[in-house]
């Protein structure tokens, strides 16, 4: 069990809450496959990016969690999150291996983290994922949107082939949410998966809004997952409303499902995503392998 400790004044007013629903579904913790921490040159930018209202974002989008990093880790393990990630990502070329360097310190430092690497189709791709993966890494993120590359880009063909081998997530961005890119959408994807049926992705934010069709992925193949990261919240939900009728087949997917935040960039309290998840009135069993136990037994985590 998550241990008993004095929250700072950060999160006190919401640790008793998100403690309240994993606690009252007797779970040890949780565990969130999708939170961001990255060097501080670069959360920056991303953070006034955000404050901007860009492009990609199109609409007011406060950070609820703009904290310096050590104050933000000491939030999630005031909720008790057991285990959380990294997620770094690249938007050019010569960034990505310098991104995998910083990850690789930052989980040494924290031990609740999982290792988080990344990628983009460059010449050199190969070498250094398969550094990363000899490293430790063991989740990747990869930014389709962000990153404005094609995810069948052959320069990366070894990458996938090399992740595919050592089964490493990866959580993908893929969906056209918040706004549609040149290579978003789940057709790519497709064909991704067709060359390597076995790939362990993790669909970020459910494929918004291509819900469907990115279920239909997680229904067909063995190693396909989705993450919840803003999906169901009202935030979300005003833009692109997670189809009613979809609700069963999600309810029906063993395992498939997993809890994503986007901590610390969410324009709303962490409890929410939470209970957001929880009104879908999907059962008991399906949070319980939501919030923890998907992520328990994808990762080994026990």
């Amino acid at each position: 069990m998550c241990e008993d400790r004095d929250v700072s004044p950060f999160s006190a007013a919401e640790a008793d809450e998100v403690r309240g629903i994993w606690q009252g579904l007797g779970l040890p913790g949780m565990i969130d496959v999708h939170t961001h921490f990255m060097p501080a040159p670069v959360m920056d930018k991303v953070w006034a990016y955000f404050d901007s209202a860009g492009p990609l974002i199109g609409r007011e989008w406060p950070i609820t969690y703009r904290a310096d990093e050590e104050r933000r880790v000491q939030v999630l393990r005031d909720f008790c999150v057991r285990a959380f990630s990294s997620m770094i990502y690249p938007h050019k070329p010569a960034m990505a291996q310098w991104l995998n360097g910083w990850g690789i310190e930052f989980a040494a430092e924290h031990p609740d983290c999982l290792q988080t690497a990344t990628f983009y189709p460059e010449e050199g791709a190969a070498a250094y994922v398969s550094d990363a993966i000899a490293a430790g890494a063991r989740v990747f993120k990869s930014h389709i949107q962000v990153g404005a590359y094609s995810p069948i880009d052959p320069l990366l063909d070894e990458v996938w082939g090399q992740i595919d081998d050592a089964q490493v997530p990866v959580v993908i961005h893929c969906g056209s949410g918040p706004a549609p890119g040149e290579f978003t959408g789940p057709e790519p994807i497709v064909t991704l998966l067709k060359r390597f049926p076995t790939l362990p992705l993790i669909i970020a934010h459910m494929g918004t809004p291509e819900y469907l069709e990115f279920l239909a992925l997680a229904e067909e193949y063995p190693n396909v997952y989705l993450d919840t990261t803003m999906s169901f919240t009202d935030f979300s939900e005003k833009d692109a409303p997670y189809p009613p009728q979809a609700l069963a087949r999600l309810r029906d997917l063993p395992g498939k499902v997993l809890f994503g935040s986007d901590f610390p960039n969410i324009p709303y309290g962490y409890a929410h995503a939470l209970t957001a998840c929880a009104r879908l009135d999907l059962g008991d069993d399906w949070l319980r392998g939501v919030f923890h136990d998907n992520a328990a037994a994808l990762f080994g985590l026990g």
